[in-house]
């Protein structure tokens, strides 16, 4: 199924956590290393596979990774931490106030089951591939496209789409988020400072400042050189979030007086929230490919799901105690619930501030890869100089970008829930189908059944993602008054020429439908339309009311 080629061995800083081996896969073959074929013989029983594996001189590809600094357990647990650990955590009393007390508990958990398991089924496959196609690491974007390209018959046509999907994908969602960081950092110092110095600063200038401390994070060489600041940053947070547990646990009303179930209406903005603030599907195989023991990362007691349980603990206590506390007088980040004339509430502010300062190297580690991973061929003389000058470069823009547009939060959020819901939850359903094809799918075919549930989950985070990040665009450029005294305008100025042109479309409905339709049809249906639609048009602005109202928009 695969020839060997030669081994590559000229690595810098960088390839210490990239895919050395994966990164140049197209259209099922590795240039200079593996050619890729599908065996139209795989075996079809998952022990068996697993007893070749262990065969006296069988390929192993962990033996054969090579790391000249390698992360450990530990390591890799931090990262992990930090990546899911974010501000979005500060979101997640609002999440619970659109949910309710004890539904919101539910829905976390089963978020937080659906995200994990699907960061999971990546590196499971993964994992399977490698000894398919004889490689010892792979990026995101190699998984997707081995895996189609290895797949059934009708899967491979789509093995190169499913590699520019995720690289997109990723860059666009991580790039935003970096750019959105920098925003999130200058307006936590913007509103200390500002306090002391009783003035309000343009807030730009704050953005403009930390442009050298965030290129000196991009210079950061790879992932076992940012570990500790990713421990630094996971102490910032904790101590930030631990005063804001301080303020919490006092005088907290009793569990009853809150609702314990939200509305309807209000859950995709708790599933917006929550899915989008715990998904890190992007650092997932950067971390795995920078492991000393790869093999740890999954399983029961892996560093995947022993991050993912701690995460999703502290994200519960928060949005239970936060909605607990304040009630409909939740904000949307709990630090603005806090009185910023108190010395810990500005203590919490420089904490937070700091902490993401700190994450910033780790999310924009996953531009750096997939820019890099695509320019380091043609810059193989002086390599270590031109990668230095992308990472200034992006750092550059994305500053830039939270300069020209403070606002941008919105939009990115859009990009965010597109990005993440078909990264994080749609895509891995399709890896794993593709990749066990051949090998079976279970008793009763489980794992096809499942898929279609984690699928279902996927395509309506899409949906709620989505729908949340339009209204607040349309919040943040429209104020809801003004849209309705549009609307209401332009309808009744237009309800009396519209009249007219509803009767000569009911004249012609004999022309246009269907005689069986036509027959039901009222014989006065012409005047009917043509005297009442001043009527009906009126009233379409109090219609489109009570939608802005039901969305909460304001």
């Amino acid at each position: 199924m695969v020839s060997n080629g030669h081994q590559h061995n000229n690595m810098t800083e960088l390839d210490t956590f990239l895919p050395q081996d994966g990164s140049n896969i197209k259209d099922g073959i590795q240039a200079g290393k593996y050619k890729v074929t599908v065996s139209p013989a795989k075996t079809k029983d998952v022990e068996l596979q697993e007893q070749l594996k262990m065969e006296k001189g069988y390929w192993d590809p962990f033996k054969e990774r090579k790391n000249d600094n390698p992360t450990t357990d530990c390591d890799t647990l931090t990262h992990l931490l930090k990546a899911s650990l974010g501000t979005g955590i500060l979101a997640m009393p609002i999440a619970f106030k659109s949910s309710g007390l004890s539904f919101g508990i539910l829905c976390t958990i089963l978020v937080a089951l659906v995200c994990t398991h699907c960061s999971y089924i990546v590196v499971k496959c993964a994992h399977v591939l490698y000894y398919r196609v004889r490689v010892s690491t792979m990026s995101y974007a190699d998984v997707g496209e081995v895996a189609f390209a290895n797949g059934p018959p009708w899967g491979r046509k789509f093995a190169k789409l499913a590699r520019i999907s995720i690289l997109g994908g990723l860059f666009a969602a991580y790039f935003g988020t970096c750019s959105v960081y920098t925003v999130i950092i200058s307006r936590n110092f913007q509103q200390v400072v500002d306090y002391y110095l009783g003035i309000e600063t343009n807030e730009r200038i704050y953005i403009a400042s930390l442009l050298i401390p965030l290129i000196l994070i991009s210079w950061v060489p790879d992932l076992k050189a940012l570990a500790p600041f990713s421990m630094v940053a996971n102490l910032f947070m904790g101590l930030g979030l631990g005063i804001t547990f301080y303020y919490l646990v006092f005088d907290l009303p009793a569990p009853s007086t809150r609702p314990q179930i939200g509305e309807l209406m209000a859950l995709p903005q708790f599933f917006s929230i929550s899915i989008f603030a715990m998904e890190a599907i992007g650092v997932v195989m950067p971390l795995e490919n920078a492991m000393k023991t790869p093999t740890h990362f999954i399983g029961i007691c892996g560093v995947l799901n022993q991050g993912m349980g701690g995460v999703t603990l502290i994200y519960i206590l928060l949005g239970f105690l936060g909605y607990l506390k304040y009630g409909d007088e939740t904000l949307g980040s709990i630090t603005l619930n806090l009185d910023i004339s108190l010395l810990p509430a500005q203590l919490v502010k420089i904490l937070i501030g700091l902490g993401v300062l700190c994450t910033y190297g780790l999310q924009y580690y996953v531009c750096l890869e997939i820019v890099w991973n695509g320019l380091k061929d043609r810059y193989k003389h002086n390599a270590r100089f031109y990668e230095y000058v992308v990472r200034t470069v992006l750092t550059t823009v994305a500053v830039l970008l939270a300069v020209a547009v403070p606002t941008i939060g919105p939009f990115l959020g859009l990009i965010g829930a597109l990005c993440f819901s078909i990264l994080g939850l749609i895509i891995p359903v399709f890896i794993e189908i593709v990749t066990f094809w051949d090998i079976g799918f279970g008793p009763c075919n489980w794992l096809i059944w499942k898929n279609i549930l984690v699928l279902i989950f996927g395509v309506m985070a899409l949906i709620f993602g989505s729908y949340t990040s339009i209204l607040d665009i349309i919040e943040m450029y429209s104020p809801k008054d003004d849209i309705l005294t549009a609307l209401t305008n332009s309808t009744v100025i237009s309800a009396n020429e519209t009249s007219s042109v509803m009767y000569e479309v009911a004249k012609n409905l004999t022309d246009i439908l269907p005689k069986n339709l036509t027959d039901v049809l009222p014989k006065n249906l012409t005047d009917l339309l043509a005297t009442n639609a001043t009527e009906i048009l009126s009233n379409v602005p109090s219609i489109i009311s009570k939608v802005f109202n039901s969305t909460n928009l304001r």
